[in-house]
């Protein structure tokens, strides 16, 4: 065929495609309309052109939506593989407009759809706030044109110092899983230093497995004093006493499997996705299952102190808020679930309780009432109310946040509870270890309320209200992997069994 007809036959094809495009394009417009504000917001960056009529370009997104597996996420329903064969078979026939509109709009809705996942999470509680917009619609519609898609991956993925290390533990502890995992450590009694035991040996090539062994410089049955370090930082990285003592809480955690600590990594991330987009720069976090606070200023940790969480069938819930206000010398008014579950029993089978205690009977209209005026098996509305003191649970401050829950913060009069391995026994409400500290932290303007006046406030024994100079973001947030202060990962046990719900939707 002669030069000038070449040019002339793809010149033809170039009118010819440039003609279906539009084509294609108009019906876009048209279809597009019903769609979500997302996808709207895609096409009106690209005029409505349709983004994939090229078999390499949906071949470049099912190579990018493989490594959101790195991720935790389960790629199986982005059907990337039937998109593909999809193309082709569009390509093998002529298309109507319509046809190839409607199989653009999947393509990119499912796209899209992805990138909101790995972004903002897949399975975002509807009680947390609401996932903002995806960025920059314009350069992510340039990415799919130049087939770029990875590097979109690569700009929504959170970029936070945790969700890398999550990401990277991901990535470690499947690598253990396909190695073999490890081998359940044998019931039996405890083991400890000095000791000579066949199980020994089993316990060190346990850790062997996870990177965190100790060189065996005789008898691998022999508990030494190395392996009584390696047990340590075991238990210091899973929220166990830590004594370097294997009894049955350290050997069930030895015998958690990489499967399960691969689950247990996937849900993590996905929890920090929900947080990492819109996460102030200063804030109280309190780490439900890891029993924490922590206070961040302008993105570094200031300070940080124990806590006690809700018991499992009173869990203290998640939620995001804003700290507003401090009573010193609170007195407290027994939740309508305490009174009816725990107090209201002591009542009947010990007349005297409230009187020990310092609980005043009332109306709800704010009368006192006497108790011996009061029918207590069927005691109708009348509150309970603590008086200010060293009986009281609230301690000598709470820490206020408007929620529909009505839990806050509180110090409390049994400091031992701090102690316990898993401290996870009151009523919703959080209790604060060295709340006074918190106190000072959060009211602290330059020129008032240091340590001493704040004491003097404490003594004087009266109930006071201060409101803080700023509000304070708070967020009381539920996750089973933490990130150490060197980077360690940390396990917590799932103690309201919330895991397995979010695995099931990353599926």
């Amino acid at each position: 065929m002669a030069r000038w007809a070449v040019l002339l036959w793809f010149g033809l094809m170039g009118e010819a495609a440039t003609a279906a495009d539009a084509a294609i394009a108009r019906e876009i417009a048209a279809q597009v309309q019903t769609e979500v504000s997302a996808l709207r917001d895609f096409y009106a960056a690209r005029e409505h052109r349709p983004a994939w009529r090229r078999v390499s370009t949906v071949a470049a997104l099912s190579a990018a939506l493989l490594e959101f597996r790195e991720d935790g996420l389960g790629v199986a329903g982005y059907a990337a593989s039937e998109l593909l064969e999809q193309r082709r078979r569009l390509d093998q026939g002529i298309a109507e407009p319509a046809a190839e509109a409607a199989y653009d709009l999947r393509v990119s809705r499912i796209w899209l759809a992805a990138l909101r996942d790995l972004r903002f999470g897949r399975a975002r509680p509807a009680t947390w706030e609401a996932a903002p917009a995806l960025p920059d619609m314009a350069a992510i519609s340039r990415d799919v044109d130049v087939e770029h898609l990875a590097q979109t991956v690569a700009r929504l993925r959170p970029g936070d110092e945790p969700y890398q290390a999550l990401r990277a533990g991901l990535a470690r502890y499947r690598a253990y899983r396909a190695r073999g995992g490890w081998l359940p450590l044998p019931e039996g009694g405890v083991l400890r230093q000095g000791m000579l035991d066949e199980r020994v040996a089993l316990l060190r090539a346990r850790l062997d497995a996870e990177g965190r062994g100790t060189e065996t410089r005789g008898d691998p049955a022999y508990f030494d004093a190395e392996l009584t370090s390696a047990v340590r930082d075991f238990q210091r990285r899973h929220l166990l006493t830590v004594d370097g003592v294997v009894g049955s809480r350290t050997r069930a955690a030895l015998n958690v499997s990489a499967a399960a600590r691969v689950a247990q990594l996937r849900v993590a991330l996905e929890r920090r996705r929900w947080l990492a987009p819109t996460l102030p720069a200063t804030h109280v976090l309190v780490d439900i299952a890891g029993y924490r606070l922590q206070l961040v200023r302008d993105g570094e940790p200031r300070w940080q102190a124990r806590v006690v969480v809700g018991r499992p069938s009173r869990p203290t819930p998640s939620l995001r808020a804003e700290i507003s206000s401090i009573t010193f010398n609170p007195s407290w008014t027994v939740p309508p679930t305490i009174l009816r579950e725990d107090v209201l029993p002591r009542v009947r089978r010990d007349p005297g309780y409230l009187a020990r205690e310092g609980i005043e009977v009332m109306t709800y209209s704010g009368e006192r009432v006497s108790p011996g005026s009061v029918d207590w098996a069927r005691p109708g509305r009348v509150l309970l109310r603590q008086r200010p003191g060293g009986n009281n649970p609230l301690g000598r401050v709470v820490i206020r946040f408007p929620n529909r829950h009505l839990v806050y913060l509180h110090d409390t009069p049994t400091p031992e509870l701090f102690e316990l391995e898993s401290p996870a026994i009151s009523s919703g409400c959080v209790r604060v270890e060295h709340a006074l500290a918190l106190v000072r932290r959060l009211l602290d303007d330059g020129r008032h309320w240091d340590r001493e006046e704040i004491q003097a406030v404490v003594d004087a024994g009266q109930t006071r209200r201060v409101n803080l100079p700023r509000p304070m973001p708070l967020l009381l947030w539920y996750r089973t992997v933490g990130i150490g202060p060197t980077g360690d990962l940390l396990f917590y046990p799932d103690i309201y069994d919330r895991d397995a719900a979010v695995l099931s939707a990353l599926e």
